[in-house]
């Protein structure tokens, strides 16, 4: 009672309690353990192909391509679905694959859908970030726009990157008539790298659930989901190829990073001024 309080009076002060809101250290810990509990299996049983998703109970194998597998498991009271892709690329660094992700600057350019994204807000203590997403959604639906809170992290000692995204309400970011709000979405990615973050190969674990609020029936929102993350799974990798060819310059969010003291987030040496953390690497 007393939290759901606080949050209505800093609703009404039109102030964001990071506190309750910020992502957590034990949510980035997670992360790692499930990409490397799926590694653990694959790695045991290489000949079954649906041992790697099943690591927990209740996920189904929708599609698989080369660089790639889908799972989906539908969300207990709710009927809707969260998704689980796991794949590898051998033909880009783990860095490149991390900062193109973050890089909001440069998505604009390599996403046609994207209409609107910024950085809104940030914390000094985590280097948590609040962004604005506004994308369009295919006819006839109307476009949508997104807050959320994202956090990344890169622990060197365990070699994995780690990046969690949710929705949140932020007083600097009032729903408006242009766009349908989505309440409900999370992203979960984490990355390994064969070898090191400078060297070409990882494997990555993203998990993925969000409600866009239509009035499609539940397997049209399925299929919209299944056959959209691929295409955007591709895009991401050939933006983060022209990264590699030094056709583009992008920031670097992992060059701050010295240990996986999570105390000390890449961007919080960074948060002193307005504009984006990094330094341009390509």
């Amino acid at each position: 009672m007393h939290a759901s309080t606080g949050k209505l009076v800093a609703a009404l002060a039109g102030v964001f309690l990071w506190e309750d809101e910020k992502v957590r250290d034990e949510e980035l810990h997670r992360c790692g353990l499930e990409l490397q509990a799926l590694e653990s299996v694959k790695n045991l049983s290489a000949s079954s192909e649906k041992a790697e998703g099943q690591v927990e109970t209740g996920w189904e194998l929708v599609m698989e391509k080369k660089n790639f597998k889908v799972w989906r498991r539908p969300i207990e009271g709710s009927h809707l679905c969260e998704y689980r892709v796991l794949g590898s690329y051998n033909d880009v660094t783990p860095r490149q694959f991390f900062n193109v992700q973050l890089d909001t600057e440069y998505r604009k350019t390599w996403d046609a859908l994207v209409l609107k994204l910024e950085v809104v807000d940030r914390d000094v203590n985590t280097g948590s970030e609040v962004v604005h997403w506004a994308t369009r959604f295919p006819y006839p639906m109307y476009s949508r726009d997104y807050v959320y809170v994202r956090r990344y992290n890169v622990n060197v000692e365990n070699n994995l990157m780690v990046l969690i995204s949710r929705a949140v309400q932020h007083p600097g970011v009032p729903e408006t008539q242009d766009y349908v709000r989505v309440h409900s979405y999370q992203s979960k990615m984490v990355i390994r790298p064969h070898k090191s973050f400078d060297e070409n190969g990882f494997n990555y674990l993203l998990t993925y659930s969000d409600d866009p609020q239509t009035a499609f029936p539940r397997y049209c929102v399925s299929w919209m989901v299944s056959s959209g993350m691929p295409d955007f799974l591709e895009k991401l990798h050939t933006a983060a190829l022209k990264a590699k060819n030094l056709e583009v310059g992008i920031y670097d969010y992992t060059s701050a990073v010295k240990s996986n003291d999570t105390k000390h987030q890449p961007s919080q040496d960074r948060l002193g001024d307005n504009t984006r953390p990094g330094q341009i690497y390509a």
